[in-house]
């Protein structure tokens, strides 16, 4: 699916709230319609005189009455939510949408410090299930059982490899998500995640933020619906649509300025010559249609483009290499991108 698509489908999506996309952003500023006058009646008046007034009921300030009802009373109960389980270990920080049994959005941080350093070793990692969720909420191990789909790591296990605990974090199943195989999990978002670590060579600090989206798509009636897959027996576990990634670079200057990216991809094959530049979009577009916000402290005056600041490209190497050589340096090829 193209930008363009993605960007029109999130701007005209009821189901999913999203209302702002690279479209919205690059098109001409909204004209205000003008407003019809009232016609004209021409011809005889009629002699019907007016209804009578009817007498306007005293107004009583709401201030004034005391209310009859409580329907706060329900909390005696218990709280409905929504609850977003929000949790904090050594590599990520995470918050858990109950409804999908994926994240709403997973943090990282990284620098080239965390990235040199090798203590940890997903050989001696397991995908767990995430015990702080609560069990009826839980993605379960066996939901991605034959379910051709990967357990697909939000941060992944490779940018943490500074500790054990850090590396073990990535495997639980709230970092994951139910994300296409072959042609994306272990090609193209392999190949952004790599982006992401080598922005550590430009800037000292990297944090990154991703997550799930499920974008509508116009089907053969000419309306948009929102259609998503749920593995799993009993179904459990939403097949997110798409894929995002919100980058922050900064300069580690305090005050200093910050380089934002973001990326939406469909979770989809997708061929390995498709540059990345095709897949950025405006911060806001990600925002309204996740209903998130990523940068709302970030003064206007500190923030840059990242794909002008630097050249937003990815680098391939075959998944079977790539697992060959997890402690090693990768054999790479480049891919021409074009600076926007």
């Amino acid at each position: 699916m193209s930008k363009a698509i993605i960007a029109f489908i999130a701007a005209v999506s009821a189901a999913t709230g999203a209302a702002a996309t690279v479209a919205f952003y690059s098109s001409k500023p909204n004209q205000t319609a003008s407003q019809s006058a009232s016609p004209t009646i021409v011809g005889t008046p009629t002699a019907t005189a007016p209804p009578p007034a009817v007498p306007a009921s005293p107004i009583i300030p709401t201030r004034d009455i005391i209310p009859p009802v409580n329907p706060s009373g329900l909390f005696q109960y218990g709280f409905p939510g929504p609850v977003a389980d929000l949790s904090r270990h050594p590599s990520l920080t995470s918050s858990f949408n109950r409804a999908t049994r994926n994240p709403h959005w997973v943090a990282e941080h990284i620098t080239p410090t965390s990235l040199a350093m090798k203590n940890g070793d997903r050989k001696h990692s397991y995908f767990i299930e995430d015990v702080s969720v609560p069990e009826k909420f839980r993605a379960k191990l066996k939901d991605y059982f034959r379910s051709g789909y990967d357990r697909g790591h939000q941060v992944p296990a490779a940018d943490a490899k500074w500790s054990q605990d850090a590396m073990d974090g990535t495997f639980l199943l709230s970092n994951m998500c139910p994300q296409v195989g072959d042609g994306f999990n272990r090609d193209y978002w392999a190949h952004l995640e790599d982006f992401c670590r080598r922005l550590t060579n430009n800037y000292p600090s990297v944090r990154i933020v991703t997550g799930p989206l499920y974008l509508p798509r116009r089907e053969q009636d000419g309306k948009w619906r929102v259609s998503y897959e749920v593995i799993g027996s009993p179904p459990n576990v939403a097949v997110p649509t798409h894929f995002y990634k919100v980058i922050f670079a900064e300069d580690g200057k305090t005050g200093g300025n910050v380089a934002l990216g973001a990326f939406v991809l469909p979770n989809a094959e997708i061929a390995n010559d498709k540059p990345l530049v095709d897949f950025e979009v405006p911060i806001e577009a990600v925002e309204r249609a996740s209903g998130l916000e990523f940068a709302s402290k970030l003064p206007f005056q500190r923030r840059k483009r990242l794909c002008t600041e630097i050249n937003c490209s990815i680098l391939v190497r075959e998944y079977a290499e790539r697992q060959r050589n997890l402690q090693g340096p990768p054999v790479r090829i480049a891919l021409p991108a074009t600076n926007r």
